[in-house]
């Protein structure tokens, strides 16, 4: 998914593209919940080896079945799985530990054909530029996501993140 589009209209928006892969995690084989593994990688357009966020996903239903969770966790080394999503399937084999510290959850839920979810109100731990916690708030739709991604100091101030619109990621048509 990109947001060349997005950054066209608005000369102040980032042109970020967010690419995203199943993965297989091998020890996870006999949970019950049948969790869903995926590698994100988000960078600007012109320096896509360069990602500046990498995590790890597991998908998985709440057990009332009545929401999506989504976990995400935090490689320990990320610079080893840059560029992950362009190895087949069958060479994205990890290990549970190879996922690293689960940060946060977001759990979605559907309304009509998307999926919106939030994190936690009290939001979720970070390092990145100067926050200390993340909010976001995302649209999954047919046609991509829309995130509202912001970055907030110990006083609460938001330092970086979405203001006024959502970054609007669409997905990349394949020519």
């Amino acid at each position: 998914m990109t947001t060349a589009a997005q950054a066209a209209k608005n000369p102040q928006a980032p042109n970020v593209q967010m690419t995203t892969c199943r993965i297989q995690v091998l020890d996870s084989a006999n949970d019950r919940t049948n969790p869903i593994f995926l590698y994100q990688e988000q960078a600007l357009a012109k320096k896509l080896s360069q990602p500046y966020r990498q995590r790890f996903l597991q998908i998985v239903p709440t057990p009332d079945r009545q929401q999506i969770e989504s976990r995400s966790f935090k490689p320990e080394q990320p610079q080893a799985w840059v560029g992950l999503c362009n190895k087949p399937l069958g060479k994205r084999q990890l290990k549970l530990k190879d996922l690293g510290t689960s940060i946060c959850s977001v759990f979605l839920q559907r309304s009509q054909n998307n999926y919106v979810g939030n994190t936690p109100p009290q939001g979720c731990p970070t390092t990145a530029r100067g926050a200390v916690k993340i909010t976001n708030r995302i649209v999954l739709s047919p046609d991509g996501m829309d995130t509202w991604d912001r970055g907030f100091d110990a006083a609460g101030k938001q330092v970086w993140g979405a203001d006024g619109e959502s970054y609007q990621y669409r997905k990349i048509k394949k020519e």
